[in-house]
């Protein structure tokens, strides 16, 4: 089994509440809030950990927010490598008008990262074992551009580390440009950006991520098709996994949940079809759950052996 690591460089702690309704003005008198961790590779090693697997969460984190968001994943038994910052860590607010169903999320810019910083953050990743997935996951904070991403996957790949990126818009295609990726997990939208290609048919999905994997840009493509669920390709293997009916009651995490349980399977060298089995598996059992939570492991499995017999 390899060692995991997640690496987030926007981590934020995020607050969830509820109220009656949202108008403008008056005052909304909400329930007491709960807090929980938040940002892409923060919540990718959640659902590792929360699967049973090992990962450790790299992540810049300041201030009084930041010291919270460290103590929760610590209280979840969650391994951290935490580099101090001089700015304190975001604080985002989830609230839930209860007259409507509808939830409001406010997401706030990510503290920013000085070169000091960004360099403590690249020998974390230094230390880790040659032959390590490092999942990179999440949006780049003020301080950081595209080309701070592209060297942290090169220095990344010169320490023989395996590299996993989970992005959108500019930060994915750099990461693609850059190339020598094991994992990406695009949706239609963004692997026809990627590729330039009209994806009207499996098979263009198909020949479209193998022209990524020819170029060398990544090892493997998943493609993330929504209601579809997800097609895997290789660079001489395809599979497509449907997610069961189920009463979806979030989609929040859900992308996170898939993410960690394919990395698991990939540092046991598990099969393409079982990698997205147990990453569609995990993403569904993820929406089973009210708001920011992610995949339970017991769902996770019943929905993975359900998908593997078509039952």
């Amino acid at each position: 089994m390899s060692h995991i690591a997640t690496l987030t460089f926007s981590p934020s702690l995020d607050s969830a509440t509820l109220t009656a309704k949202i108008y403008p003005e008056g005052k909304l008198r909400c329930a007491a809030p709960v807090f929980e961790p938040g940002g892409g590779g923060i919540n990718v090693a959640r659902a590792i950990q929360r699967l049973g697997g090992q990962v450790l969460a790299i992540f810049p984190a300041g201030g009084p927010t930041g010291q919270h968001l460290t103590e929760l994943l610590q209280a979840e038994g969650l391994r951290v490598a935490v580099e101090s910052t001089r700015d304190w860590t975001r604080q985002n607010l989830h609230v839930l008008a209860e007259s409507t169903g509808e939830q409001y999320r406010f997401v706030m810019p990510g503290a920013s990262l000085c070169s000091e910083e960004i360099h403590g953050l690249r020998q974390k990743v230094a230390a880790l074992p040659a032959h390590s997935l490092l999942v990179i996951s999440g949006s780049l904070p003020p301080g950081m551009d595209v080309a701070d991403l592209v060297d942290f996957i090169v220095f990344a790949k010169q320490n023989h580390l395996r590299c996993v990126v989970d992005s959108s818009g500019p930060a994915l295609a750099a990461a693609v440009a850059e190339g020598g990726l094991l994992l990406i997990k695009p949706n239609l939208s963004e692997l026809a950006e990627l590729t330039g290609l009209v994806l009207d048919s499996p098979q263009a999905i198909i020949t479209a991520a193998r022209s990524l994997i020819a170029k060398r840009a990544s090892k493997l493509v998943v493609v993330s098709m929504g209601p579809q669920g997800a097609l895997a390709i290789s660079a001489d293997q395809s599979v497509q996994v449907v997610p069961p009916p189920v009463k979806k009651l979030s989609t929040v995490g859900a992308g996170d949940s898939m993410v960690g349980a394919m990395c698991l399977k990939l540092a046991a060298s598990a099969s393409l079809e079982e990698m997205v089995r147990y990453g569609v598996a995990a993403g569904t059992a993820a929406t089973l759950r009210h708001g920011t939570q992610l995949c339970d492991r017991d769902e996770t499995q019943k929905l993975y052996q359900q998908l593997a017999t078509g039952s």
